[in-house]
């Protein structure tokens, strides 16, 4: 467990890694994960927040969408789910999705394509890639590390940064399943899910089908530390097959608390309106 220093990936290595390849895509700020420009930039492209993952408790949780990329073995898996062995297929990444009305339902991250000898694509599917979202202040501890890089890095300063599993299913995995993912079902499309298995464990229980009956794979990712080189490298820890019915119902349903712990609490604030201020309490009825 790393006590008291959220970071665990900066610029793509380990903040105890200390070799000269380290120094250097810290010292120029470069993202060795594929990013569409050789620098990081992510939050602000002259002052990038070049923070890959974060420590929390014992695991290292992917904050960063482009971490996913590393060997591009997302885009891999999913066209070995999609198709069989021997496909000839492409991606294209940042895909426009309309709708019926004209309107926009957002970026795909990824759309795989097959394609047959001339060219002319035969069949597609979508790679949707999620990193987590973090509640408390970044920032602060990532300028800090890069004042004094030390394998011994602490950081103890308020609004501790963490995971938001939270916000990260309900403010975007649940809405682009909702909009983009009703689209591709529509068409009959397979659909892909890039997530980090620590994030899936916090969705509730998915129904699960068959490989060649799933509408959606979940490829369900982690780091893990090679000793050799000192970093981290991205491994494919589970993929999870579902239909996309059953599966959005279930993300979509809250479970509903107690009725009466609910009824006590509007009954707790009627009494404190009527007993601090009698005088600006109004009746209303019903004739």
């Amino acid at each position: 467990m790393q006590r008291n220093n959220p970071i665990a990936e900066i610029f793509g290595f380990p903040v105890f890694n200390d070799s000269e390849r380290a120094a250097h895509y810290r010292e120029n700020r470069l993202c060795p994960f594929h990013n569409r420009f050789p620098n990081c930039t992510k939050d602000k492209a002259e002052n990038p927040l070049g923070v890959c993952s974060i420590n929390h408790g014992d695991n290292q949780v992917i904050t960063c969408p482009t971490r996913f990329r590393e060997d591009w073995m997302i885009l891999r898996n999913a066209a070995e789910f999609v198709w069989p062995k021997g496909t000839r297929w492409t991606s294209l990444p940042e895909i426009k999705l309309i709708d019926a009305e004209g309107q926009s339902a957002g970026n795909i991250d990824y759309v795989i394509v097959k394609y047959d000898e001339s060219g002319h694509i035969t069949d597609f599917a979508s790679i949707e890639v999620q990193g987590v979202y973090i509640s408390g202040n970044l920032r602060n501890p990532f300028q800090s590390y890069l004042q004094q890089p030390s394998a011994d890095f602490h950081w103890e300063g308020p609004n501790y940064p963490h995971p938001d599993y939270l916000s990260s299913s309900r403010k975007r995995l649940i809405p682009q399943m909702l909009y983009k993912g009703g689209i591709f079902k529509a068409w009959e499309k397979k659909q892909c899910v890039v997530i980090q298995k620590s994030f899936f464990e916090t969705l509730p229980a998915l129904p699960t089908t068959t490989k060649d009956k799933a509408d959606i794979a979940w490829f369900l990712y982690d780091l893990k530390l090679d000793k050799t080189d000192n970093q981290y490298h991205l491994v494919l820890a589970d993929t999870i097959y579902t239909e996309f019915q059953s599966a959005l119902q279930k993300v979509i349903y809250t479970k509903p608390g107690n009725v009466t712990d609910f009824l006590t609490v509007l009954q707790e604030k009627l009494d404190e309106r009527i007993t601090n201020a009698p005088e600006t309490h109004s009746v209303f009825e019903l004739l």
